[in-house]
């Protein structure tokens, strides 16, 4: 019997695990995420390469970070992941407040964005990593959807998310079309992960 440990504290993936696994832990451990992105970004000007490789790497220093805390590793998978929004020139991460958030989304508005979400399986034996990128498509830019962007600017929803919306909760108004996985834009890849995971057993 495996024990299973999400390297997150974010409700999405912990609801979107349970989809998966009946059974697991959260733990987490403290990462330096500023000091990884700001080396992936000198190495690329190719802002979606950047993101790959950003998400990635997040995702498995994470589940590294909490497995090497670990008194007891045997039988251990854990899991860490972690999700880029890129557009053609730059990441968005978290907004720092209202203002960066409507700055963001309207970014967004009227052209494709990528979600990018990469993860990590990490155990005593080997660590297997991935990353699923899905094409999103918000409304074009105009007086409705400048006044969907305040609004919904004016809520809780977009101050914990890459890119300032959440694509399950009221942010799905912004959203005109999606190519790839819903629950990948979540924050986690459910399918791909699913079978990621029964691969790595």
């Amino acid at each position: 019997m495996h024990r299973i440990i999400l390297a997150s504290q974010s409700p999405r993936r912990k609801e979107l695990l349970s989809l998966i696994v009946d059974d697991f832990e959260v733990i987490t451990a403290d990462v330096d995420e500023r000091s990884i992105e700001e080396e992936v970004l000198k190495k690329h000007d190719d802002m979606t390469e950047a993101g790959k490789e950003m998400a990635v790497l997040l995702g498995k220093t994470k589940a590294k970070a909490v497995f090497g805390e670990l008194e007891e590793k045997d039988g251990v998978i854990v899991i860490g992941a972690d999700t880029c929004v890129v557009t053609k020139d730059e990441i968005l991460g978290k907004p720092e407040d209202r203002e960066d958030a409507v700055r963001m989304l309207r970014k967004l508005s009227g052209a494709p964005h990528y979600v990018i979400t990469g993860v990590s399986l990490v155990s005593e034996e080997k660590t297997v990593s991935f990353y699923e990128e899905s094409e999103v498509i918000f409304n074009d830019m105009d007086g409705y959807q400048e006044e969907l962007i305040k609004e919904y600017a004016d809520t809780k929803e977009p101050y914990d998310k890459a890119g300032a919306y959440g694509i399950q909760g009221k942010g799905s108004l912004l959203i005109k079309k999606l190519n790839g996985d819903f629950y990948n834009v979540m924050g986690l890849p459910v399918s791909r992960l699913a079978k990621e995971l029964r691969l790595f057993l």
